[in-house]
């Protein structure tokens, strides 16, 4: 899409996944998770704000969706969460 920056994470061995776009005039980055904590079906990005960031995470989750891939969606959430960004000479 024109004026956007997208994001992607594809599904291994299947056609679908997710994609995420963010505005090019915002300043966006996507996070790359340590590899306990990666999810198949979602994707992270970092919005910069000044000073501050925003966290935004898109995922897809089924009904049938299995412990090991619940738990997977958990640890992403765990990282995702307690990290912390610094901008601005810090």
């Amino acid at each position: 899409m024109t004026g956007y920056v997208m994001f992607r994470k594809d599904r291994l061995g299947r056609r679908r996944g997710v994609i995420l776009y963010i505005k090019e005039s915002i300043q966006a980055y996507e996070i790359k998770l340590e590899k306990e904590a990666e999810c198949e079906e979602a994707v992270w990005c970092n919005i910069v704000t000044g000073k501050s960031t925003l966290t935004v995470g898109l995922g897809v989750s089924s009904p049938n969706i299995s412990m090991e891939e619940n738990e997977k969606i958990h640890n992403a959430i765990k990282e995702v969460s307690k990290r912390t960004y610094y901008y601005g000479g810090f």
